[in-house]
């Protein structure tokens, strides 16, 4: 049009746009390959009772995921994602399930539940898995159908002073506040904090030993020294409740799958008692044993919440902010970047490098950030 005024050049014809109609439907931004077409899942939904002929085949993954070593929050996620997509999908039998099925399924998940790039990831994985491991068909069969990208968002942080306005307003002496000051002085996450056990805690050296932390790998951490005593004080009680589980005939926890097969003793070990344990033992869904499992993650998630509105601050706080402070403020009293990503078991220094935005300078340090 600007040509048409200025300078009426032949080929400078009014343009009337005539867009195809496919290309006026929105797409989602981090899925533009699904499937736009809503008479593929009209009708359909992936919520209500699933129909009893479906039970055999979720007890089929169960022990396709059990047969691979995988974590129990891995089945319980994995039979969870099968559910609503059989209760969606409706087959016949099994064997009729198809890729076609996989891809309305996600189309649905994207564009009629409006799910996060993260819980897509999750229930694309749990597909995966089910085709592949289970059914026994290629993956390839869902075509079109990829992963969805997440964008990298820059980590809330929270100031020291916000941190101590924090702990002030805890409980002195809880265990929840202690789980708290671990979380910020050694940058665990939050898993990783409530399955510690006795054996990982080194008091004379100050250092934690993270086991099977993300991806499977194992690392230390630091023992901030300022909690050394409230972490001996807390292993003495665990040792005293364990002596009084063993009086009653009890005193097993959790051990990871490889070592319940072949060292399944173990479990009454002094050792391989949780830091943190449950007040109430549980029956483990997987053996059917009564157990004193860890405390349950919820509680300190809540703490976090309580004590972050108590003290006033407008940032969103859970558990993972406390990592991130960590990070941040090891960076900014100088510590190296790839120190930093070693403490915090990264793979890639790119995933640590996102801390460098939100600080004014990198460098070298020794000790945990709680201490000072």
């Amino acid at each position: 049009m600007v040509y048409q005024q200025i300078y009426p050049a032949p080929w400078a014809q009014p343009w009337n746009p005539v867009w195809p109609q496919e290309a006026m439907t929105q797409r989602p931004l981090n899925r533009p390959d699904l499937v736009l077409d809503e008479s593929v899942w009209a009708g359909r939904s992936d919520a209500g009772e699933l129909p009893e002929r479906y039970f055999p085949f979720l007890e089929e993954i169960k022990k396709a995921v059990r047969s691979r070593q995988y974590s129990y929050r891995t089945e319980q996620t994995y039979v969870e994602w099968a559910k609503r997509f059989l209760i969606f999908a409706q087959p016949q039998n099994r064997e009729s399930l198809s890729g076609e099925d996989g891809k309305a399924f996600l189309s649905y998940l994207a564009i009629k539940r409006k799910i996060s790039s993260a819980t897509q990831n999750q229930a694309f994985n749990a597909l995966l898995f089910v085709f592949k491991e289970v059914l026994r068909k290629e993956f390839g069969l869902l075509e079109g159908v990829q992963r969805a990208q997440q964008r990298r968002k820059v980590p809330v942080v929270l100031t020291k002073a916000e941190v101590r306005a924090l702990l002030a307003g805890m409980e002195e002496g809880g265990v929840l506040k202690l789980m708290v000051e671990l979380l910020y002085g050694s940058g665990m996450r939050l898993l990783e904090c409530v399955r510690l056990r006795l054996k990982d805690v080194d008091l004379e050296r100050g250092v934690l030993t993270i086991r099977q932390g993300k991806g499977g790998k194992d690392r230390v951490a630091p023992l901030p020294r300022s909690v050394t005593d409230k972490v001996r004080d807390q292993i003495a009680k665990v040792l005293t409740l364990h002596q009084q589980d063993l009086a009653q005939g009890l005193g097993e926890t959790v051990l990871p799958d490889g070592m319940e097969r072949k060292f399944g003793g173990y479990s009454k070990e002094p050792g391989w008692q949780f830091l943190f344990p449950s007040k109430q033992v549980a029956e483990d869904p997987r053996s059917g044993k009564l157990r004193r499992h860890h405390v349950h993650e919820v509680y300190l998630q809540r703490t976090v919440k309580q004590a972050a509105r108590k003290a006033g601050l407008l940032k969103t706080v859970t558990p993972h902010t406390l990592r991130h402070s960590f990070a941040t403020h090891l960076l900014e009293s100088g510590a190296d970047i790839r120190t930093v990503q070693e403490l915090l078991g990264h793979a890639d220094v790119s995933t640590t490098m996102i801390y460098t935005h939100v600080l004014n300078r990198p460098g070298l340090v020794v000790g945990s950030p709680l201490d000072s």
